[in-house]
């Protein structure tokens, strides 16, 4: 992990190990040991990074297919290299379970291949004219890169969520300034030195860590012509609304539902819910909230997953055996603590968990509810943490309703193997993704990805994002 920690902010090509004269202090969030303490950068060192992503886009945005390519092979080939240091720094700073860690560090492979292979395929399109006035002509679109990126990317996944706003910009010739989230900003941190080994012209990706004035600054300025965000819904609204004329991709989180149907698997379905409301602590966007079971297998269902949830792990990261690791701060585990410690107040009953299981290394007991509804935070907002409801729905279209009742709307999962249940849920919920027997969790990087009402805007997945990121421009002749 020490060969590749970098504690300087990469601006137009260069390291610099101070800033503003604010630092950030970034701790093991299991053992709470100090890792690093990085500089903030200052408003002069934003207005180099603007102005140099200015320059880089001006390069790479006359690559070829080829060279786009071929550098973002180089890139893959550096960072697998390395990725063992990466899983273990993921673990260490973001305090994910190692076995979880290596899973992501194996999907930035793939969305490091998956941006190798879009660089050279990606493309505009014919357009049928032939008829009427345009008949004998032909017509074409070509996709241009819009310009200079401005990212900001989440703590939860502080690579993979990062390269689904750099790789795609790479691929599709775009400059990128990325600020990580202060939680777990040294992955990101390390990732520049590869950008620098591989040899990406100054410029063309920019990685700072800013404090709040600073960030404003990055999200506002008009030479930005896109901004990339996923966070908290509160924060990513409020930076669409300041960013001026610049085109916004929002990826906000949720409350996500998993169904459960009469003809379902209960077994293997209480399996993947157990694991998909808590892996991670449920620090997940697309991590299982709201359980919803028709009436004539809810009971054999609520008692076999209270069963599974109890066989979960919790405590170090590092350990193999946890899949459940430490809340990002202590401010979060108070704020889960009060939202449970709410709900049973309110008449919610615990089946399992519900206290905090070790205050010292913000570890929180994976917690199952019943007897929750609306107007309860466990149930209307996003506990981004290892607490999930389950409820009895009267029937399948009720589970539908039910899960269509809140104001967000990501991914949910559906148990069932009625064909046409499967087809009622894709045409009648409201969310971005329905993943049929598996929970909400599932997301490979190469499919589109995002949600409706608060969860967001756009659609990330490496084609889609620079779908977003470039422009068509027609060619009649």
């Amino acid at each position: 992990m020490k060969s590749i920690l970098n504690t300087s902010n990469y601006i137009n090509g260069k390291f610099y190990n101070s800033g503003s004269g604010k630092t950030l202090k970034v701790y093991h969030k299991y053992t709470n040991e100090l890792i690093a303490d990085l500089p903030l950068v200052s408003t002069t060192q934003m207005e180099e990074a603007i102005s140099s992503s200015v320059d880089g886009f001006n390069i790479i945005r006359k690559w070829s297919a080829g060279k786009k390519s071929e550098y973002l092979l180089k890139l893959k080939t550096a960072f697998e290299n390395k990725k063992d240091e990466f899983a273990e720094l993921i673990a260490v700073e973001a305090g994910k379970p190692i076995g979880y860690a290596k899973g992501e560090v194996e999907r930035c492979i793939d969305t490091l291949n998956t941006a190798v292979r879009e660089a050279l395929t990606f493309s505009g399109e014919m357009v049928p004219i032939d008829y009427n006035n345009g008949e004998g002509k032909t017509a074409f679109t070509k996709r241009f890169p819009i310009g200079p990126i401005a990212a900001i990317s989440p703590f939860n996944f502080p690579l993979n969520l990062a390269l689904h706003k750099i790789a795609p910009a790479l691929a599709a010739g775009c400059s990128i300034t990325l600020k990580p989230a202060p939680q777990s900003p040294l992955t990101a941190m390390a990732f520049a030195k590869l950008i620098e080994e591989v040899g990406y012209p100054a410029g063309v990706v920019n990685i700072l860590i800013a404090d709040i004035p600073e960030a404003e600054l990055m999200v506002r300025d008009e030479r930005f012509k896109f901004f990339s965000f996923t966070g908290s819904p509160q924060i990513g609204w409020y930076l669409k609304n300041i960013c001026g004329k610049k085109k916004v991709a929002l990826e906000l989180g949720g409350n996500a539902a998993v169904i459960v149907d009469e003809s379902a698997d209960i077994q293997a379905a209480a399996k993947l819910t157990a694991i998909g409301a808590f892996l991670y602590a449920g620090q997940i966007c697309i991590s299982t909230q709201r359980i919803l079971v028709v009436e004539s297998v809810f009971e054999e269902f609520k008692k076999i997953l209270t069963e599974e949830i109890k066989k979960l792990k919790a405590g170090d990261p590092l350990n193999a055996e946890n899949s459940v690791g430490p809340i990002i701060d202590k401010t979060h585990l108070k704020r889960i603590e009060t939202w449970v410690n709410e709900a049973v107040e309110s008449g919610a009953e615990v089946l399992t968990g519900g206290k905090i299981q070790d205050e010292k290394q913000n570890i929180f007991q994976p917690t199952l509810l019943t007897n929750t509804g609306k107007g309860m935070k466990v149930c209307d907002l996003e506990v981004f943490g290892p607490v999930a409801t389950i409820e009895k729905a009267s029937s399948f279209e009720d589970a539908i309703a039910q899960t269509n009742d809140s104001v967000f709307g990501l991914q949910a999962g559906i148990f069932t193997n009625r064909v046409d249940q499967m087809k009622y849920a894709h045409e009648e919920l409201e969310v971005g993704g329905v993943m049929i027997n598996n929970i909400p969790g599932f997301r490979i990087d190469s499919m589109p990805y995002g949600g409706v009402k608060d969860s967001g805007l756009g659609r990330e997945g490496i084609k889609y994002t620079m779908e977003e990121i470039t422009e068509p421009r027609l060619m009649v002749y």
